[in-house]
């Protein structure tokens, strides 16, 4: 295959993308397969000649579409999207054909200056003051990592990198039970040690107690060790748990703490002024998170980490030996110094051209209809005497269930084998609950109205 063969294939590509899309509706949200499914239909080795495009592009189409778990489905309301916009793919495939890899200003100039435009754009669409600046991971766990990699060196007088952490006081992270397990993971990759994470207790809303936070640096210091930063939750994963923001950032910066904020999916909805008050304070954090290819169309992966110095996080992360040098540009922004990967995609790209083919006001406007939406398919869902409400809608995420554990789980399988709606579970205040989180790009009311019509269709069979 050559570039004229590409050409070719790239337009049948598109061609087969965009019938693609217009059905999805007419297909399960989830593939109703066995596990070794789509294995048993590949050959045990790679061919040693060369086949025809035919025959590989036929293999595709019979293969891979019915194994899939379609995430651009408009309803998929499961786990949180990962939303694909139209001026997103496009600008992928974009990068994809230059396929340049962006570790150094000078590996890809437009890159790197595209993507600190953009952190701009986002900071100030987000209503966060000047003087944060930041970058693009993959994902929200690698910049919750990069976070808590710094808060060790911080508290390390950066000698974790250089000498280990053997001998020295246990460092302790605090977070509250409402934060993703990203938290956890960072910790365990960090050599902090899942034991030094500690989970503060929540008040009655799900969110950290200040005073407990208080209480537990206090008590730390008090045994010995050393406490090294505090990440808080800014849209939980679980039922969208916000903790309280500006006060528990005055606690940790009354300890000299750095603070990082996971928004991972709530954080895209901060274009809207409206929902801001939701974590009132967070200028005051040290590092945040947000993901724009949950909630903004941007295409998987993009999450931005916005820094209010990222000084100590080149410090932690930075590696310049000569041949990774620009030669007269020793100052230059080389935006592998700033993340765990030394390669890095060209991200941006997708950013830049989402921003403008919908504009702000109409991003806003997709995502206050997905929070209202959410909010009429609880109100219908509470019409059926069995549902119970457990978590009230935060933004546009709720959970419900039904008498006990056992009957929602069932309930929760009848409703992803019948295939016209894909939900997922959580655990909450011990009870195995169902989520709803409505933010698919292009799904309309009456496909997350469908949600409490399946559901009352199905308890009543």
């Amino acid at each position: 295959m050559n570039h004229d063969d590409l050409n070719h294939w790239s337009k049948r590509a598109a061609d087969w993308a965009t019938a693609y899309h217009k059905g999805l509706r007419d297909r399960p949200v989830r593939a109703a397969l066995v596990p070794g499914a789509i294995a048993a239909q590949l050959p045990a080795t790679a061919p040693e000649a060369p086949e025809p495009m035919e025959a590989i592009f036929a293999d595709f189409e019979a293969i891979v579409p019915e194994g899939m778990t379609h995430w651009q489905h408009p309803r998929f309301f499961a786990y949180f999207p990962a939303n694909a916009s139209p001026a997103s793919m496009l600008a992928e495939q974009l990068a994809n054909a230059m396929a340049c890899q962006g570790m150094l200003w000078q590996t890809s100039p437009a890159a790197t200056e595209i993507e600190q435009v953009m952190i701009g754009w986002m900071r100030e669409a987000l209503g966060l003051p000047e003087g944060f600046t930041g970058t693009i991971h993959d994902s929200a766990t690698t910049a919750t990592l990069s976070a808590i990699l710094t808060m060790r060196e911080q508290a390390t007088a950066f000698q974790g990198n250089i000498k280990g952490l053997n001998g020295m006081a246990p460092l302790r992270i605090y977070a509250s039970a409402q934060t993703h397990s990203s938290v956890d993971k960072a910790v365990r990759v960090a050599g902090i040690g899942q034991d030094n994470l500690v989970k503060i207790p929540t008040d009655a809303s799900f969110s950290m107690r200040p005073e407990a936070l208080r209480a537990a640096i206090e008590a730390d210091q008090a045994a010995g060790l050393l406490p090294a930063g505090v990440v808080l939750c800014a849209g939980g994963t679980s039922i969208g748990a916000f903790d309280r923001i500006a006060e528990c950032i005055a606690v940790a910066k009354a300890y000299g703490l750095p603070v990082h904020v996971d928004a991972a999916w709530a954080g895209s909805a901060m274009i809207c002024p409206e929902f801001r008050h939701m974590w009132q304070g967070v200028e005051g954090a040290d590092s945040i998170v947000f993901n724009p290819h949950k909630w903004l169309g941007v295409q998987f992966d993009c999450a931005i980490q916005f820094l209010r110095d990222p000084g100590p996080q080149v410090r932690t992360l930075g590696l310049r030996p000569s041949y990774l040098e620009t030669a007269g540009r020793e100052e230059i922004v080389n935006f592998n110094e700033w993340t765990v990967p030394l390669g890095r995609r060209f991200r941006a790209l997708k950013l830049w051209f989402t921003l403008r083919a919908y504009g702000l006001e109409g991003l806003r406007g997709r995502m206050r209809n997905h929070v209202q939406w959410a909010q009429d398919s609880m109100e219908e869902l509470t019409k059926i005497p069995q549902v119970r409400i457990t978590t009230q809608p935060i933004l546009s995420l709720y959970t419900f269930a039904l008498e006990d554990d056992a009957a929602t789980e069932n309930l929760l399988n009848r409703i992803n084998d019948d295939g016209r709606i894909y939900l997922t579970q959580t655990r909450h205040e011990g009870r195995y609950v169902i989520r709803v989180q409505i933010g698919q790009f292009d799904c309309t009311r009456a496909d997350v109205m469908m949600i409490p019509q399946i559901v009352a269709e199905l308890i009543g069979q």
